[in-house]
């Protein structure tokens, strides 16, 4: 086909197919980390992740218990905080760690995906922390970031550490029900958020550095095979945290764009949710009536952003749910 051939054919595929820009949408603030609660003293979290800035705060790892009550935890000061439906602020629970994901085990326990001290277990109604899984093999992790539960009772948590595109040597991990760790995968530059898909037969995982979204299928059989690139974004810094709507829609929050990209099954944008304030929205959880309202940390500035979209938020699993 001639050149002239090949551009003819292309006006008529858009002509059928016509691009569709996203939806762009403003989030809002729903709640602010108090005053109070921010700390001037210097960490060593934000000495490495932050150079230059003042780190009063670094809030991610948004989960909502079962009262409508939305947890998170700041990083670099060791804190879980729950902000309870009309936006009070309080401390649950404060440690020597570095908290980041956050999935509820029942109703009454936290795992957080610490980056310091590997799966630690948290007592919503005491505060009181103690290990989950501090290492693999006598040998202690680079640095956990996010995990999410199947509805087998299986935790699937990365192992992010400082991994990056100069070092590619970031681990995706199953710890199953009755105790085993399995890598499922290794050499990744960054991993990040994980999500399933409604089916629980796809592992969506954000990795940062390499500013992507990998699709990982899990098997029957615990394997995984044909793992791939799903979304590519751009900018200074890749994708974090992800969630699912119940109909199949990724979101992935996406730091550097102070966006939340609304991906649909083929990759496609379909919506933007933008920041109004700050542009590091680093995390996303579902909540309020039906769990249509998408809530996201803005980590800059100690906030937390929420919009509503028509699709309600996929239910996530918890481990005590499992049937034995």
């Amino acid at each position: 086909m001639n050149d002239e051939g090949c551009e003819q054919s292309m006006t008529s595929m858009h002509a059928m197919f016509p691009p569709r820009a996203p939806v762009v949408r403003e989030a809002e603030v729903f709640s602010r980390l108090p005053d109070r609660f921010r700390r001037e003293t210097v960490s060593d979290w934000g000495q490495i992740n932050r150079p230059g800035h003042q780190v009063d705060s670094f809030l991610e790892g948004p989960v909502f218990d079962r009262a409508g009550n939305l947890y998170v935890c700041d990083i670099p000061h060791g804190r879980i905080f729950r902000i309870a439906p009309h936006g009070e602020w309080t401390l649950v629970a404060q440690y020597d760690g570095e908290p980041n994901g956050l999935k509820f085990h029942d109703d009454d326990h936290l795992i957080a995906a610490d980056y310091r001290r590997g799966l630690v277990r948290i007592d919503v109604r005491d505060g009181s922390v103690t290990p989950h899984l501090s290492r693999r093999h006598s040998e202690s992790f680079k640095g956990l970031n996010d995990l999410i539960f199947d509805h087998a009772g299986n935790l699937y948590f990365t192992d992010q550490g400082q991994s990056g595109m100069h070092d590619p040597a970031g681990r995706l991990y199953r710890l199953s029900r009755d105790g085993r760790l399995d890598v499922l995968v290794d050499g990744i530059p960054s991993p990040n958020g994980v999500c399933l898909s409604p089916d629980e037969r796809v592992l969506y995982l954000a990795v940062t550095r390499a500013n992507a979204i990998w699709r990982v299928p899990l098997h029957a059989d615990g394997g995984v095979s044909k793992v791939g690139v799903f979304f590519t974004s751009y900018g200074p810094a890749g994708p974090d945290g992800l969630a699912m709507t119940a109909d199949g829609l990724l979101l992935a929050a996406n730091p550097g764009l102070g966006h939340v990209w609304v991906l649909n099954a083929r990759a496609e944008p379909v919506m933007v949710l933008r920041s109004p304030s700050g542009t590091s929205v680093t995390n996303i959880a579902f909540g309020g009536e039906g769990r249509r309202t998408v809530y996201c940390t803005e980590s800059s500035t100690g906030t937390v952003l929420c919009a509503t979209i028509d699709q309600p938020g996929l239910r996530l699993a918890q481990a005590g749910d499992a049937q034995p």
